[in-house]
């Protein structure tokens, strides 16, 4: 794309750069994708900058670190929204730290695209300034129930801290053991401790042949060696969130050794995504990065459909879907085509590197894959993607 040296000359005349907030965990118990969360944002507008920008307007992302904490990503969301002006804000992971934020968001029109999977999160009142690129706990938890049940288990048992999400998990698995003959139970408990032998204990009692981890690493790593010590030699189905490459590397491998993890799937097939990892110089990439370099790709695209608009986040809600789901719209998985073909006043499909982003009316997005995977010899090893 040749906008080249046309477009230094339009942001010199007094075209402020657009900002796009991104608010990821750079830091604390959910940060284990953080780094590379920032990184694919950075390259989303890097890209959409070398193609010309966005109606001549350059695109700047600006990132905070939520912490992992509500608290902390309320002040750092305030700052993006009424500070930095930001049109959207994306990335957002916890579904602790999207509840917390979400109002802020649509209270002051801007767009929140978030990779949380609360149910409740798109239950909100949010007038449609709520874009979810990840699965719900509904969803996740449903695959989940299914796998233990593919893995011949009849009595499951849930461990997890407080979330927005763990009494859905608990009740959706268990309903799924029910409907199939067997039992489901759990338990929620406090999290940042050092030891969950009395929780683990109170689990063992129900003698279950499968437990769902539900936390995050730092705990489902006390869980996982407490689980050992107590001989514990069932089935443990956790998450992306709790059971990844940063808890292989955090337990000795005899602890974590057989435990499998559902995993969000990146579209791993897309030339979105094809291209970012070659960028990012990595064979693999997680699909939460992935959904953060596609927010930035969704707002930029969303504005340039709408040139005579002003840039705000009314705009980008307004204009979302016409970019990601139109039917007439040329396929393209790329911003950079993407832009070409709509300042040409063609109509645009876009699919990222995340998947096809197509949404729901309440903004949950359709049509996910999951990687299933399972720790083997001290390593995740992939047992299918569906």
């Amino acid at each position: 794309m040749a906008f080249g040296a046309a477009h230094p000359l339009l942001w010199a005349q007094n075209k402020e750069p657009i900002r796009i907030g991104i608010l990821i965990p750079l830091t604390g118990a959910t940060s284990q994708f953080g780094a590379t969360m920032s990184r694919a944002a950075q390259i989303a507008a890097e890209e959409i900058n070398a193609a010309g920008g966005v109606n001549g307007r350059r695109v700047e992302v600006v990132i905070e670190d939520d912490q992992s904490n509500p608290e902390a990503s309320v002040r750092a969301a305030r700052k993006l929204i009424d500070v930095d002006r930001v049109v959207a804000i994306g990335g957002s992971y916890a579904s602790s730290v999207t509840s917390a934020i979400a109002p802020l968001c649509w209270e002051s029109k801007t767009v929140l695209a978030t990779s949380s999977g609360a149910d409740s999160i798109t239950k909100l009142p949010h007038q449609g300034y709520i874009f979810r690129t990840s699965p719900t706990v509904t969803l996740q938890g449903t695959r989940v129930g299914d796998l233990g049940i593919e893995l011949g288990c009849k009595k499951m048992f849930f461990m997890g801290p407080q979330t927005p999400f763990a009494q859905s998990y608990i009740d959706i698995i268990s309903g799924i053991f029910t409907r199939a003959g067997g039992t489901g139970a759990g338990l929620i408990y406090e999290d940042k401790k050092s030891s969950y032998r009395s929780e683990v204990d109170q689990a063992l009692r129900a003698k279950p042949d499968v437990i769902v981890l539900g936390g995050y690493v730092p705990d489902t790593s006390v869980v996982l060696k407490d689980l050992y010590r107590a001989g514990y030699d069932g089935k443990r189905i956790g998450f992306s969130f709790g059971i990844n490459q940063k808890l292989v590397e955090a337990v000795p491998a005899e602890v974590g050794e057989g435990a499998y993890s559902l995993v969000p799937s990146a579209s791993v097939n897309a030339g979105a995504y094809k291209r970012l990892i070659a960028k990012m110089k990595v064979e693999a990439l997680d699909s939460y990065s992935c959904q953060v370099y596609d927010h930035v790709n969704l707002v930029a695209l969303a504005l340039a459909s709408a040139p005579a608009a002003e840039a705000n986040g009314t705009t980008v809600r307004d204009n979302l879907r016409g970019i990601s789901q139109s039917p007439q719209g040329k396929v393209v998985d790329s911003a950079p085509d993407g832009l070409k073909l709509l300042s040409s006043g063609s109509r645009i499909n876009f699919d990222g590197a995340s998947g096809p982003l197509e949404f729901a009316d309440n903004g949950d997005v359709k049509g996910v894959f999951f990687r299933y995977e399972q720790i083997q010899k001290g390593k995740l090893a992939v047992t299918k993607v569906a």
